[in-house]
């Protein structure tokens, strides 16, 4: 079975498989807490994001929902914001991230978007690699969430046109 067989659009019921996405990444990560109160997008993912002009997307197997990738539009910034990109420990390294960004970069062009930025947590190092591999760049921007894991995170941005 491809990667691309395995993807497929966020629905609003998939909440709580993302959920548990999420908190297996999180739980790899000291500090890290997830905390369903944080994240109310889970109520209804799919509709969440198409009201912000974008898409959810999930890879799913026979184990449930093992990838996720979000994006929007942010007119204050002129640019799509990618959120939501997490795979659980077993598919790191196939191919799967890839294709997920593959995924949301293609959405961000099709609807005219120049730009696209992202906030990752300091302390996903392997995330910050991942996106500097694929053409992102960090910016000076800093910020801190407030939330339960004491997060700070830094802004990186794409041109879609590379």
């Amino acid at each position: 079975m491809t990667l691309t067989s395995l993807l497929r659009e966020a629905r609003d019921s998939d909440g709580p498989g993302i959920g548990a996405l999420i908190a297996g990444v999180y739980a790899e990560y000291p500090g890290i807490v997830f905390l369903d109160e944080e994240f109310p997008e889970l109520v209804a993912p799919a509709s969440f994001y198409r009201a912000r002009d974008g898409r959810w997307w999930v890879l799913e197997d026979e184990g449930g929902i093992f990838g996720s990738i979000a994006v929007a539009r942010d007119d204050r910034l002129g640019a799509y914001e990618l959120f939501k990109l997490y795979l659980r420990r077993d598919r790191r390294g196939s191919g799967a991230a890839d294709a997920l960004l593959s995924q949301a970069l293609a959405f961000a062009r099709t609807e005219g978007g120049q730009t696209m930025i992202l906030w990752t947590d300091t302390r996903f190092l392997a995330g910050h690699r991942f996106y500097e591999k694929n053409g992102f760049v960090r910016g000076a921007e800093e910020r801190t969430l407030g939330d339960a894991s004491k997060s700070r995170e830094y802004i990186f941005r794409r041109d879609l046109g590379l």
